[in-house]
């Protein structure tokens, strides 16, 4: 398996190198949304601790974050008022890995709303926005 980069893009949110719209962290994970939002609420959950995927994860970084993914999948369900969640979660190029950092999406779904298409940049006030709803059903 190759070797983790510390240079990949969740790593330099991490260092705070690039800028996210946080939306939870503890000791060992942190959530934040997505910039490419193929739903109202898309964010992301990651290890703070390095690891490129699950292949690779420690089970008390799968455990930790695994933990955050259940408290952030409630806290979107409640603030969007949705009628589910969809969990997805990649490993390598080939299974559609995209960033070499262990993540996982959590997005809230809609009965009848198909996910928007991939790739598209969101609207950051609207990103914002969203973020501060799911602050909010946390508490």
């Amino acid at each position: 398996m190759p070797s983790y980069d510390p240079d990949n893009i969740f790593a330099k949110i991490l260092r705070g190198e690039i800028p996210s719209t946080r939306v939870y962290e503890d000791e060992d994970t942190l959530a934040f949304m997505d910039i490419m939002p193929r739903s109202d609420g898309h964010l992301l959950v990651i290890p703070k601790s390095p690891c490129r995927n699950m292949l690779d994860a420690t089970p008390e970084q799968l455990s930790a974050v695994m933990a955050t993914v259940q408290k952030l999948s409630h806290a979107v369900k409640h603030a969007f008022e949705a009628d589910g969640v969809t969990i997805q979660q990649f490993n390598e190029a080939a299974g559609g890995q995209e960033v070499f950092h262990l993540h996982f999406h959590v997005l809230p779904r809609h009965e009848g709303i198909s996910m928007r298409p991939p790739g598209n940049m969101g609207d950051f006030d609207l990103i914002a926005e969203h973020a501060e709803k799911i602050r909010k059903a946390l508490n």
